[in-house]
């Protein structure tokens, strides 16, 4: 359709409309998956990357492909096999997509959609306004084709030196009309390609906005009609890593909005944190002020610390780190070790004048018979005088066998 050069509409019945075969061109010119210059979004496929096909590096500016060998990736290695580069960027997709897929909800509802499409308007009206523009350049370039045209057909043949430079003039006039005109219907194209979201397309989105979230988890519905459902509200994504933990994402909206957001996606090790080492002064800090690994890990979240894997400090990378610098976690106090009425094995064996193990080695074997404590959960004698005669008989062997059992459940 490109190098037709006379259109005469509605001359004969049509299957489809004029306006419906442009919208089904544009279409199939955006699912083309072009290699050379990837260019287009192509065609939604199956995969759990959501982005594909409308995801774009914020370094080279090139498109960016996906990776589903360990993990969901983005990729960008377009400098590495053109210039035998290095690798642009390797980001991963799931904290990306979920940014992307959160903010796409957030945008369904009916105030965000209103907004975007006043966005859309005004962006309408700046390019109808650059059109004209450019229809005038064009009948201004149409003229001065038309002009040399006519000089050069005006001119004596046997003057061939004049003839060659009319010539050439009017072959400049030419191609500077050609690549004004193909400029014009590039833009053209790319402006139909933002107006996919008709009204009655806008009017389903209000009623479904609720229940988009929970369409979204059916597992039911496929990977490429999740990516066809974003690409109705979303043109591209443009991806960058600022710094290891942290990356820049881009969702330019049809009509031209744009909106910001940040991912911090999971690194390797504490010292890849752009916060690590403040993270970990503060960490030995309020260890030494005292404080257990539980409220240290809580203090550390609250002031917006992260681990390299969490989005949050778990009590672990506390332990980690304060073992790693050999900070030793504060004693607890201990439990009182006289309770009044009672006695403990250490405490009897003090008193009895015997070994803690050998009033042990009588509990196992059977013949001191006795029971923890049900309350304090601890083996505990009577503390009386009988108590000590009892043990005193045994070790004496007047007695073969004690019997606290019952004394130990009171």
């Amino acid at each position: 359709m490109a190098e037709w050069k006379i259109v005469v509409k509605d001359r004969y019945p049509a299957y489809l409309d004029w306006e419906r075969y442009e919208r089904i061109q544009i279409m199939l010119s955006d699912n083309h998956a072009e290699y050379k210059r990837n260019q287009t979004r192509g065609a939604p496929r199956d995969g759990a990357a959501v982005l594909q096909g409308i995801v774009w590096c914020g370094r080279c500016g090139h498109k960016m492909g996906v990776e589903y060998k360990n993990g969901n990736r983005y990729v960008c290695n377009f400098l590495a096999r053109s210039q035998g580069g290095a690798l642009c960027q390797h980001l991963p997709a799931d904290p990306i997509d979920a940014c992307v897929v959160e903010a796409f909800f957030a945008a369904v509802n009916p105030a965000e959609l209103a907004e975007l499409m006043l966005a859309k308007d005004a962006r309408q009206q700046a390019d109808e306004a650059f059109d004209r523009a450019e229809e005038q350049q064009i009948k201004r370039l149409r003229y001065q084709a038309l002009l040399a045209e006519r000089q050069y057909d005006r001119v004596d043949p046997d003057n061939r030196l004049i003839a060659a430079e009319l010539e050439r003039r009017w072959e400049g006039a030419l191609r500077e009309l050609r690549q004004a005109e193909d400029a014009f219907e590039r833009r053209r194209a790319m402006q139909n390609q933002s107006d996919d979201l008709t009204p009655a397309e806008q009017n389903d989105f209000i009623a479904a906005g609720s229940q988009l979230p929970e369409f979204w988890q059916r597992s039911d519905i496929e990977w490429g009609r999740k990516k066809t459902l974003l690409r109705s509200l979303i043109d591209k994504v443009i991806l960058q890593r600022v710094v290891r933990d942290r990356i820049t994402i881009r969702i330019v909206w049809r009509g031209g909005d744009v909106t910001e957001r940040e991912v911090e996606p999971r690194v390797h090790a504490l010292s890849a944190l752009s916060r690590g080492a403040e993270m970990e002064v503060r960490l030995l800090e309020l260890a030494h002020q005292g404080l257990d690994d539980t409220a240290i890990a809580a203090t550390l979240t609250e002031e917006g610390f992260r681990s390299p894997r969490r989005s949050y400090v778990p009590v672990r990378t506390v332990q980690v780190v304060r073992q790693r610098h050999r900070v030793l976690r504060q004693s607890t106090p201990t439990r009182s070790h006289h309770l009044p009425g009672w006695l403990t094995v250490s405490e009897l064996a003090a008193v009895a004048d015997v070994s803690r193990s050998w009033i042990r080695h009588r509990i196992r074997n059977g013949v001191i018979s006795i029971h923890q404590n049900a309350l304090h959960k601890r083996v505990l004698f009577p503390d009386a005088a009988a108590t000590i005669a009892a043990i005193q008989e045994l070790k004496s062997g007047v007695r073969q066998h004690l019997d606290f059992t019952q004394s130990a459940t009171e």
